[in-house]
């Protein structure tokens, strides 16, 4: 890989074209290795080909500190105590029309999966039945698969080659989003619309796959639309939120959105806030919590509202969220002291099955990444898995013997009868035949004895493997209720292996408890969530019995599966190369400092710049740290100290309008610009190479004063890296200055150079940058 340095500054990037220009030194002093025309010519991956210690310089960082320039602060001073209480007000509206918005998603969702699923069923079912007197059965398979492969195929269509940032579950992108990082085109309105239609199109496909997920996508980019105010993607300016247009009031916004999102999903409005807490949002402050809370309370509220209404009776609101557990009434699923020690065993079974599954899915991916990268084999893939899995269920179904009475009560959907006696069904076809939500719901409330051990042990194993090969394929998919299901099936054949192996099973009577707790285990296993996924599964379940046993599952299906490998979204993340920062730097990092870290020599600018001087190093494209220390010299001091930081998104919306003054002397005599400027470029500023600058122009001047930020942090060269990163990632900064003991800059810390050092299984080990 001839993209790979050892340690590259983050002025070492070549041109996104493919052709490096002059080569760029390094730290270390040594050229740059640059690209031959047949690596750009080959096929290669979207992605990077994959290696460990990679990480990939395209992602830039989000502004999480305001800029505290002159035209931001006169605006603030200039506003009053009540235009202060207005904006409040607004943040509330916006929060509450993101719970509105998203309730209305999921019940769109809701209402066209159980529309078209069922449509599907029907047809197979009236199919299967037909055949199974007269013979020819191959027929209603062929039929399955090829329904479907249909679905899966528009499904994969629309996500691979009109927003492929819309497949999987987006929850890492969103948590990336969240920790600073910017992922491209994650919260446009054209994604949503994907992400929508993918998500239909694969749960009615018959994917492993689940609906709850992709919510918490679709929360996040609602979120970041309606806080603007407007929609850059349809050019619709509706003139209202302008205040909310910058990164830090996005920010929380977004968190409120993947709220709104697992609040709908899972009826759980305090999940949805602690999901936000612990898996999203970096940053975090009291009065957030509340909006968070109230945005995630109408998300559920609306859900509900409009459910109620689709299925006739108007103003029941007793069906929380997309996937309803049931309730778990508290007589039958007591426990006792000693069924604790069992809780925590099946904890370590769902840690152990959960680094097996993330193992699996995590060299799955690299084969993807290496050899699936062209939108048409994504499809292809998607395609053949749908077949795959109709076939697979059609034999469990063909081949299994385990009929069940057809009671009076019975709560099955679709009862396929088969080769079944009258009055019976084929219990392996609850499984399989059916949306995953349902089939979840039937194995933690079926009577005991409705299924036989061996059609349990059978589904595990085979929906374990469909569900790992299923996550990562270009379709809209979600992981939670596929972990939920396969986690209910051994958690049921463990209650009743436990039945069995006692003499009076009275004790162990419903295996629906064990259900529970084997889902909640499985889940913790795969995604390593603990505070906020007891709380779902508590609020899910409308019991709050099981929060102690459920929380001790999830403490301990995270310390087994963290021992053998990182939780789902984290190896996707890193398998991204995104620079994410995690809560805390390195254990061992102490030894080094800032100094070592930093990205050196810096491009500067002097507090009064020629324009042409600016344009220059702006068009360099390896110039792309996106911030540039102001230097100012001081009077009676024959030093340069540093004056500020001037920000790209600053310098583009001022070179556009043309602020220059004809003389270096001469002061601005009337502003040209205003923060509303700013705010109406944000976020896709127009580019360097879009900006026309004559000759003469070029010579002019260009005060910085005004768009810089005056009080920059900065930290002395000697500055652990700990304390850094601290100082980093609790502020949210971009870029942070480092100076020598005569306060001139001597460096510069970004994002990339925090997060190249990381604990791997030797200690301290740093990652490589690579152009990509």
């Amino acid at each position: 890989m001839a993209n790979i340095t050892k340690k590259v500054s983050w002025s070492s990037r070549a041109d996104e074209s493919g052709a490096t220009g002059e080569g760029t030194p390094l730290l270390n002093g040594s050229e740059q290795p640059r690209y031959s025309r047949q690596d750009s010519l080959r096929g290669r991956p979207k992605e990077i080909p994959h290696n460990e210690k990679l990480l990939s310089l395209k992602y830039e960082s989000l502004d999480y500190d305001n800029s505290e320039n002159q035209l931001f602060l006169e605006e603030e001073r200039r506003m009053s105590y009540i235009g202060f209480r207005c904006l409040e007000i607004s943040r509330w509206v916006v929060c509450g029309l993101i719970g509105f918005l998203t309730g209305l998603i999921a019940c769109f969702i809701d209402i066209v999966v159980e529309t078209l699923a069922g449509v599907k069923y029907l047809v197979v079912k009236e199919n299967i039945e037909k055949f199974t007197e007269v013979g020819g059965l191959s027929i209603s398979l062929i039929l399955w698969a090829v329904l479907n492969s249909a679905f899966v195929m528009v499904g994969a269509v629309i996500v691979a080659f009109f927003e492929p940032i819309a497949a999987g579950s987006g929850i890492p992108q969103i948590k990336c989003y969240l920790n600073g990082v910017k992922i491209p085109r994650v919260v446009r309105l054209k994604t949503l619309v994907v992400k929508v239609g993918g998500v239909i199109c694969s749960v009615v496909g018959g994917l492993a796959v689940g609906k709850e997920g992709p919510m918490i996508h679709s929360g996040a980019v609602v979120a970041a639309g309606v806080s603007q105010g407007r929609s850059t993607s349809l050019k619709k300016d509706f003139k209202i939120f302008e205040y909310f247009r910058r990164d830090t009031e996005k920010r929380d916004f977004v968190s409120a959105g993947a709220a709104a999102g697992v609040s709908a999903a899972f009826g759980a409005p305090v999940g949805g806030v602690l999901f936000s807490l612990e898996e999203g949002a970096s940053f975090w402050n009291q009065m957030l919590t509340w909006r968070i809370f109230f945005a995630s309370m109408i998300s559920t509220f609306t859900l509900n509202f409009f459910l109620s209404i689709y299925h006739n009776n108007t103003g029941d609101l007793s069906n929380p969220g997309l996937i309803n557990f049931g309730r778990f009434e508290s007589d039958s699923v007591a426990y006792n002291l000693y069924e604790i020690p069992l809780f925590i065993a099946m904890g370590a079974i769902g840690g152990l099955l959960g680094a097996l599954f993330n193992v699996l899915n995590y060299w799955l991916t690299i084969f993807r990444i290496r050899y699936v990268h062209r939108p048409c084999l994504q499809v292809m893939e998607a395609m053949l898995v749908a077949a795959v899995t109709a076939t697979v269920s059609f034999a469990m179904i063909y081949f299994s013997n385990d009929c069940q009475p057809l009671g009076p009560e019975h709560a099955e959907e679709y009862p396929l009868q088969l080769f079944c006696a009258d009055g019976e069904y084929n219990s392996m076809a609850t499984a399989f035949f059916n949306t995953p939500e349902r089939s979840v719901r039937s194995l933690f409330h079926n009577q005991p004895g409705t299924y036989n051990p061996l059609t349990l042990g059978m589904f595990t194993l085979t929906y374990f493997f469909l569900a790992c090969w299923t996550y990562g394929l270009t379709v809209s998919a979600g992981v939670f209720i596929p972990s939920l299901l396969i986690g209910a099936a051994w958690g049921r054949l463990f209650g009743i292996l436990l039945a069995s192996i006692t003499s009076s099973g009275s004790i162990w009577a419903d295996p629906g408890k064990y259900a529970l707790i084997g889902a909640a285990a499985q889940l913790g296993g795969i995604v390593r969530m603990t505070l906020s996924l007891t709380v779902i599964m508590v609020e899910a379940t409308g019991n709050v019995t099981y929060g102690l046993p459920i929380m001790l599952v999830l403490m301990t299906a995270k310390i087994v599966g963290d021992y053998f490998v990182e939780g789902l979204y984290d190896i996707h993340i890193k398998l991204q190369s995104v620079p994410f920062l995690h809560w805390e730097a390195p254990a061992t990092s102490h030894w080094l400092t800032a100094r070592e870290v930093m990205s050196s020599p810096v491009t500067c600018f002097n507090r009064i710049e020629k324009v042409g001087t600016i344009v220059d190093v702006l068009s360099n494209t390896s110039t792309n740290h996106n911030g540039f220390p102001v230097v100012v010299l001081p009077v009676f001091s024959p030093r340069v100290c540093v004056g500020g930081l001037f920000f790209l998104s600053a310098c583009l919306p001022a070179l556009s309008c043309q602020v220059f003054v004809e003389l270096a002397r001469s002061r601005l005599t009337q502003r040209k610009l205003q923060l509303k400027d700013f705010r109406d470029a944000y976020p896709r500023f127009p580019p360097i190479q879009s900006i026309h600058v004559s000759q003469d122009e070029r010579e002019c001047m260009m005060d910085l004063t005004e768009f810089m930020n005056p009080t920059p942090y900065t930290v002395p060269q000697e500055t652990s890296l700990p304390r850094v990163f601290k100082l980093f990632r609790a502020l949210g900064l971009r870029h942070l200055v480092v100076v020598d003991d005569q306060n001139r800059v001597v460096g510069l810390v970004t994002r990339k150079d925090l997060a190249r050092y990381h604990l791997g299984k030797h200690g301290l080990e740093e990652l490589h940058l690579a152009q990509t």
